[in-house]
C-alpha cells in the first residue's frame, strides 16, 4: 500500500519523496526508521529526503544512509555536537541536511551553514500533519536567503508545514526552493495537479 503510494506521487510529478522520521520523544508521533525506508526505496527513483525528527540523530545517520537516503537532515535542537554530525553526514557522500524549528533562531546555526547542502525552514511545529502555515516565518526563510548569501553558499531552503497552493508562493517569493507538501498533496482528488498548480505558483512567485 505504502509503495503504491509513493507510486502515485512519483507519477504525479514530484521530485522528491520526504520522508519524516519520529521517534516519539523530540515530537510526539513514531513513523517509518531503516528497514521501512531500505524497503520502498526499491520502488521509487525520487531523491529520499529523510527527515530525522528524533533524538540523537548522530547514532543513526549511517543506517539512514544505507538504506537508501539521499538528504539526511537532523534538527539543530537534537545536535549536541551538530558540526560533528554534518560532517559525519557529508563523509557518508550524501546531502546534509538542517532543520529548524519556528522557534529556533537563525544564529543558532550561523557557524555551521557552510556545512549544509539544505537548510529546512519549519513552517509549522514539527508532529503532526495537516496544520496552518505560521505567517512569520516568511520573514525567516527571507533571513536564511541572506545569511546564505551572504557566505556565498548555494545550500537550498526547503520549508515544511502548512504548504498548499496558497502558500506556497509567499514561502517561495521569499526565497524557498524545496517546497514539503503533505495534506495539499496527498488528500487532493488529483495529485498531478495539486503538484502542478503548487509548483506554477511558486515558479511565478520566483519571477516576481
Amino acid at each position: 500500500m505504502l509503495a503504491g503510494e509513493i507510486q502515485k506521487v512519483e507519477n504525479a510529478g514530484a521530485d522528491y519523496l520526504h520522508i519524516d522520521v519520529m521517534d516519539g520523544h523530540f515530537v510526539p508521533n513514531i513513523t517509518a526508521g531503516p528497514l521501512v525506508i531500505k524497503d520502498i526505496r526499491k520502488h521509487s527513483r525520487l531523491i529520499f529526503d529523510v527527515h530525522l525528527m528524533i533524538e540523537n540523530p548522530d547514532l543513526y545517520i549511517d543506517e539512514f544512509a544505507s538504506a537508501g537516503a539521499d538528504i539526511i537532515t537532523v534538527h539543530a535542537e537534537t545536535c549536541n555536537h551538530l558540526h560533528r554530525v554534518l560532517a559525519r553526514i557529508e563523509e557518508k557522500g550524501i546531502k546534509a541536511g538542517l532543520a529548524l524549528n519556528p522557534a529556533t533562531s537563525l544564529s543558532a546555526v550561523e557557524y555551521v551553514l557552510p556545512l549544509v547542502d539544505l537548510l529546512l525552514i519549519m513552517t509549522v511545529n514539527p508532529g503532526f500533519g495537516g496544520q496552518i502555515f505560521i505567517e512569520e516565518m516568511v520573514r525567516k526563510i527571507s533571513a536564511a536567503k541572506n545569511m546564505l548569501k551572504n557566505i556565498e553558499s548555494d545550500a537550498e531552503i526547503e520549508v515544511d508545514g502548512g504548504i498548499n497552493q496558497d502558500t506556497a508562493s509567499a514561502a517561495a517569493a521569499a526565497g524557498a526552493r524545496v517546497l514539503v507538501a503533505g495534506s495539499a498533496i496527498f488528500k487532493a482528488h488529483d495529485q498531478a495537479e495539486a503538484i502542478k498548480t503548487i509548483r506554477n505558483n511558486a515558479l511565478q512567485a520566483c519571477r516576481s
